[in-house]
């Protein structure tokens, strides 16, 4: 299957998770063979190629995360909600388009100077990503780039990641 159709494959879900939010949601795309691994390939070949582990974020960017990971040989780190982890090596607060969270990283996983790239789903208000690349930041990882499979380009989340490198299969 060719990206274009893989990405048909997203469905628009109006209201969700609260009225005036147009959630995008992947399901649809994981459930079809074809439209994953098309998508898969296609994020593969966004990273940098000096990137050695991948920062999953969850819950969605788990599956991107270790199906791209196992497409390039590298391992996941998985970034988690708070409650989840049993070790913490550490936590950052952020705004979403509607609400706050905050995500952990799991202790002893990231090493000082390791090369990781972050993958999730959609990059909104880019609060998630920024999040997590300030998680590896301060656990002396360098982050190589950023890699979703949309961007909500009026969300302006690009604009909150510091110049990072952002690679986006699709920006609506």
């Amino acid at each position: 299957m060719d990206l274009e159709k893989a990405l048909g494959l997203i469905a628009e879900v109006p209201d969700f998770p609260e009225p005036g939010v147009l959630f995008r949601d992947l399901s649809p795309l994981f459930a079809d063979a074809a439209g994953f691994a098309a998508v898969t390939g296609a994020l593969a070949a966004t990273l940098d190629p000096r990137a050695e582990l991948l920062a999953g974020v969850e819950a969605r960017g788990f599956l991107l995360a270790a199906a791209v990971g196992y497409a390039r040989g590298l391992g996941v780190v998985l970034v988690r909600k708070p409650g989840k982890l049993p070790l913490v090596a550490g936590r950052v607060d952020y705004a979403l388009e509607y609400g706050t969270a905050s995500v952990e990283l799991p202790a002893g996983i990231v090493r000082p100077g390791q090369r990781i790239a972050v993958l999730d789903d959609v990059l909104a208000t880019g609060g998630t990503v920024a999040a997590t690349g300030k998680l590896l930041e301060d656990a002396g990882a360098e982050v190589t780039g950023i890699s979703v499979v949309l961007e909500l380009a009026a969300l302006g989340g690009r604009e909150v990641l510091g110049g990072r490198s952002v690679h986006s299969l699709q920006t609506c």
